[in-house]
């Protein structure tokens, strides 16, 4: 069945006119007008986006003749293109617009030829040659979404990672400018999934690279270096404990959460941190650095009034704060520990709930004063209450560990302690 277009009518008056558009010219596939034909190797064309859809989805097959394709070449058909072009001119009258004459589409061997040279140059420090190369991937990789998908698919991120630590060894602020185009490319590529290009990535220079540029990039240098930083953190131990030592690096991450760039950079640095206090390498030196810094303040204040995703690393982050002396000591001073984290134990997510109550655990578990003062407040703002409704709702082993180790802490000063509506914090004073 043909596709019949309504088009107005160029003589005027109020009817409309149907225009055919001739079969040859219609992609087989959307049955639409084809902008860029395309002919693979069973004689067969198609529109480009149209055909790239459907490889991309996996199938190896002509979707007109369901052969099997024994190679994925798409030959640009030219002579079918013009045709379409002189078409559309010679119907013009009718409201039909010609199409614009395709660009050429790169081919993974053209990605590799670039990349190769990128690494020759990167070695010999020839940055402005490699910043005009890198220039160019990004240019290519804008201007369709093909592009994109087959540079990333091409090993690209272990040359953009050698070209980074290459440069970063040299000079961080001499070489700034490559750097940043370098670091915006690496995060088209994730996820990482390459040993290599997490060593380059994770040497003492990157690290110390990454470092500055939170400390003295640009917004998005800052931001592309804390999505690195999130990527190597998540990707192996040891990432996690060389990011821990690189100086200065916590310090900035703090000051990436206290004066945010946007959600993403605040939920990765967030993450980074987690990592960092959960670890089992982590020493409490970090966490007094941390805490120092005013960290704990600065999360519980954050989670007042945050989304689900960053109230949940937050709660992360504060959970492994707690199982250090430092951590739980500027806890047990914060008049928003235990409303917030009572608050928190439902309507967030279960990972939520898990932090929030691992939290108040172990502040209520290794609370000294004989008075038992940090329980009976949590008492006044319902934690009791809350507990005991989670684990009638269900939780999981883990938590339904703590929590009812945590109602016989509580239950010992349930007597001291009068419930309160926490729901609004109402009659707290806040320290900000």
């Amino acid at each position: 069945m043909l596709r019949i277009r309504k088009v107005r009518n160029p003589f005027g008056g109020k009817k409309t006119l149907e225009l055919t558009i001739p079969p040859s010219f219609r992609c087989p596939i959307s049955l639409d007008l084809m902008k860029d034909p395309v002919t693979l190797c069973t004689g067969i064309t198609y529109d480009r986006q149209s055909i790239d859809t459907w490889l991309d989805a996996g199938n190896r097959t002509c979707p007109a003749t369901k052969q099997v394709l024994h190679n994925l070449e798409q030959i640009p058909n030219h002579t079918l293109r013009r045709m379409i072009q002189d078409w559309c001119v010679v119907n013009r009258s009718y409201g039909i617009e010609r199409i614009p004459t395709p660009r050429i589409p790169v081919t993974r061997m053209d990605v590799s030829k670039i990349l190769e040279e990128i690494t020759i140059k990167s070695r010999k420090g020839d940055r402005s040659g490699c910043l005009e190369l890198v220039k160019k991937v990004e240019m290519l990789g804008r201007e369709t979404e093909r592009n994109r998908r087959l540079i990333v698919s091409n090993e690209t991120a272990r040359a953009l990672s050698e070209a980074f630590n290459t440069f970063a060894a040299a000079s961080a602020d001499v070489n700034a400018s490559v750097l940043e185009s370098v670091l915006s490319l690496i995060i088209w590529t994730f996820p990482l999934d390459d040993e290599e290009t997490w060593c380059n990535l994770g040497s003492p220079s990157s690290l110390n690279c990454l470092a500055w540029f939170l400390k003295c990039g640009s917004l998005a240098g800052r931001r592309n270096a804390v999505l690195v930083m999130r990527e190597l953190a998540s990707s192996h131990q040891s990432y996690v404990d060389a990011l821990s030592k690189t100086d200065g690096l916590v310090d900035a991450l703090v000051n990436v959460i206290r004066e945010p760039i946007c959600p993403m950079t605040t939920k990765a640095s967030l993450l980074v941190i987690y990592y960092m206090v959960s670890s089992s390498a982590s020493n409490e030196t970090i966490v007094m650095n941390l805490v120092e810094m005013g960290v704990v303040s600065l999360l519980l204040e954050m989670l007042v009034d945050s989304d689900k995703s960053v109230c949940e690393k937050a709660l992360g982050a504060l959970d492994g704060i707690f199982s250090y002396e430092k951590g739980r000591e500027a806890a047990y001073i914060h008049a928003l520990t235990t409303p917030v984290l009572v608050k928190k134990m439902f309507r967030v997510t279960d990972l939520a709930t898990e932090f929030a109550v691992s939290g108040l655990w172990k502040l209520c578990k290794n609370y000294k004063g004989d008075d038992g003062g940090f329980l009976v407040e949590a008492l006044m703002v319902g934690v009791f209450q809350k507990v005991l409704l989670l684990l009638q709702v269900g939780c999981g082993e883990r938590t339904k560990e703590k929590a009812t180790d945590l109602l016989k802490m509580l239950n010992v000063h349930r007597g001291n302690g009068e419930c309160i509506d926490s729901m609004d914090f109402k009659q707290l004073k806040r320290p900000f």
